[in-house]
Formats: C-alpha cells, sequence, structure tokens
C-alpha cells in the first residue's frame, strides 16, 4: 500500500488479485498462492467475505487518505483490522458471532495504537487518521499536522484518541478467557501489547512527533510475563484503573 507506483497501477494490481480471488473459490485458479489458498479454504471452510474486505481497504488505502469522522475511520478498521482477528479465530475453529465481536473491538483498537504510534509517519506520507471533526473540536489545524506541531491543542486531541482506544480493548477484554489455551496466549500478547504502546504514547505526554513510541525489550518482557500469568483480562474491563496505574 505504499506509494511506489501511480493510483492507477497499483488499483489495476488489487482489481486483478480480486479477480484470482475469485478464480479461488471457484476453483479456477491458477496462480500459485491461489491455488494453496483454495486448499486451505476449503479444508478449514473460511468464507470468501473476509479476504474480500481486506482487498476493500487495500483499494481504500489507494484512494483516501482523509477520515472525516470517527465512524468512517471504524469503517476503514472494520475492513482492514477485523478480518484478521475473525480468520485467526476460523483457523483455531471459533465461529462464535460474540468471539468474532470481542475480537473485532481488539483488532480496531491495535490498528488505532499503530496509527496513533505513527502520526509522524505517516505525515511524510501526507496520510491522517485521526478524525479531521476531532482536530476541528480541539483546534488542531492541517497546518499544524503537516509542521508536526506538538502543543496542548495537539495533546489534548491524542489523550482523546488514546482514550477511546482503550475502551475498545476493554470491550474485546473477555476474549482470551472464552477460548481454548492453544490460541490464549496469543491474544492476552496481543491485548497486553497493544495497551502498552497506549501506555508508552501517555508516558510520553502524547508527543509522537519529536520521537516515534516504541516497545523496547523490556516492555516486551513485561508482557509476556503478564501474558504467561495473568489468566483473566477481564479484571482490566472491571477495574480499569489497575492497568492504568501500571
Amino acid at each position: 500500500d505504499e506509494q511506489q507506483r501511480t493510483s492507477d497501477s497499483r488499483l489495476y494490481d488489487l482489481n486483478d488479485w480480486e479477480t484470482k480471488l475469485l478464480q479461488c473459490y471457484e476453483g479456477t485458479a491458477e496462480h500459485p498462492v491461489f491455488i494453496a489458498l483454495a486448499e486451505t479454504v476449503k479444508r478449514l471452510r473460511i468464507p470468501i467475505e473476509p479476504l474480500k474486505d481486506l482487498l476493500v481497504a487495500f483499494k481504500r488505502d489507494v484512494l483516501q487518505n482523509r477520515y472525516e469522522t470517527f465512524d468512517d475511520l471504524l469503517s476503514y478498521c472494520q475492513c482492514s483490522a477485523n478480518p484478521v482477528g475473525r480468520l485467526v479465530l476460523m483457523i483455531f475453529g471459533y465461529r462464535d458471532e460474540q468471539l468474532n465481536k470481542l475480537s473485532d473491538n481488539i483488532c480496531t483498537a491495535l490498528q488505532l495504537a499503530n496509527f496513533w504510534q505513527d502520526i509522524a509517519v505517516d505525515a511524510e506520507k501526507n496520510r491522517l487518521y485521526l478524525p479531521l471533526e476531532d482536530m476541528q473540536r480541539f483546534g488542531f489545524t492541517i497546518d499544524d499536522w503537516k509542521r508536526k506541531s506538538f502543543n496542548a491543542k495537539f495533546k489534548e486531541l491524542l489523550k482523546f484518541q488514546v482514550a477511546r482506544t482503550k475502551e475498545l480493548f476493554y470491550l474485546g477484554a473477555d476474549l482470551p478467557s472464552l477460548v481454548d489455551k492453544d490460541l490464549q496466549l496469543e491474544l492476552k500478547l496481543v491485548w497486553f501489547g497493544g495497551m502498552s504502546m497506549l501506555r508508552k504514547i501517555e508516558k510520553a505526554g502524547y508527543d509522537v512527533f519529536t520521537k516515534r513510541p516504541k516497545l523496547s525489550t523490556s516492555n516486551k518482557v513485561g508482557i509476556l510475563i503478564r501474558g504467561l500469568f495473568i489468566n483473566n483480562l477481564s479484571q482490566y474491563n472491571r477495574k480499569k484503573k489497575q492497568w492504568d496505574l501500571t
């Protein structure tokens, strides 16, 4: 999805990829990737919709680099992030809609956390994931963003985005306890990893322009320890301050 070629060229290839995906499900695939995929989706009974949604998101990356509202941004995450979690659940044999919704919350939150982490990086690519309506609400302008101006308005804007992202992580916190142990650890690591990134942003005073927040080795060790020894993430949903103060 990088901008190293023209938009028309990228869209042409994505449309071609979608044609190959349809051939995969019709049993007429010729491309080796889709021949292999056809065997997998048949064996695991994976529907085409989540894979098509990913292509929708890729095409949207080519055509759109601004999001007017938070709901508009969530609709992008619905195609770009949520299908990944649903595919993982299907691979492990889970097809419960309750689990899918919990997964959607975590996947969307993880994508948003990455957006807030990479605000400065995305600015270099002229990609803005901060909703324009929120920027207007807090008085942070497009020119401010282009200049990478860290000021009180931006701090309050990003603080607002981090808080709403944490709420989504909390809404998905029950998921690991509802699956078997073969998937629990991975889900807990994802959850703690995303929340740790948000804490990293908070501890930096929300200044993601001066230095890109990233998890250190010690942070990753802490995430692993939490993942190994904390079995019920729903406690963080009920007692949010327990996480927020760590």
